[in-house]
């Protein structure tokens, strides 16, 4: 008799890729942090959770400005982007330590971009062993914290990483 894994947060990523419902990062940064998930706010961009990360605190640096054009970033766009990124590291680092950490772009669909019209950068903690049958066999991914845990835990430690 097959077993059925239940994954019911996928169901809300496959409607929310269907869903017209303007740009997510801009919602978010106009919404309550609680909600939206965000860490931290800072002039020209913003840190949230992914909603659907790769690991937990897989954490999304984006511009306040709608822009989906990486070289049209502004130069003190690129600035905090990237401070902030930094920041990021040393919150997680405070937080979980993580033993590593992926940072990227996906700069348009056929590189993985889910949003293509808002550019953000991916900072993705990592640990020995991460990556396990679950992901890879059912499709799933295995947290050990709910995301409004982490969001909170990472935004405490924020200050300590400046």
């Amino acid at each position: 008799m097959a077993k059925q894994l239940w994954a019911p947060w996928r169901l809300e990523y496959i409607k929310q890729a269907d869903a017209d419902e303007g740009c997510f990062f801009c919602r978010a940064a106009e919404g309550p942090d609680e909600e939206a998930l965000v860490v931290h706010r800072g002039e020209q961009a913003f840190v949230l959770l992914n909603k659907f990360p790769y690991s937990s605190g897989h954490l999304l640096v984006a511009p306040f400005r709608h822009i989906g054009d990486f070289g049209a970033l502004e130069k003190d766009e690129v600035l905090e982007l990237h401070r902030l990124a930094a920041q990021g590291l040393g919150a997680l680092a405070a937080t979980y330590e993580p033993q590593g950490y992926n940072l990227g772009w996906n700069l348009g669909r056929i590189a993985g971009a889910g949003i293509i019209d808002h550019v953000h950068e991916h900072v993705v903690p990592r640990w020995a062993g991460d990556t396990n049958f679950m992901p890879v066999l059912a499709d799933v991914k295995v947290l050990p914290e709910h995301l409004a845990e982490t969001r909170k835990r990472l935004a405490a430690a924020w200050p300590r990483s400046s």
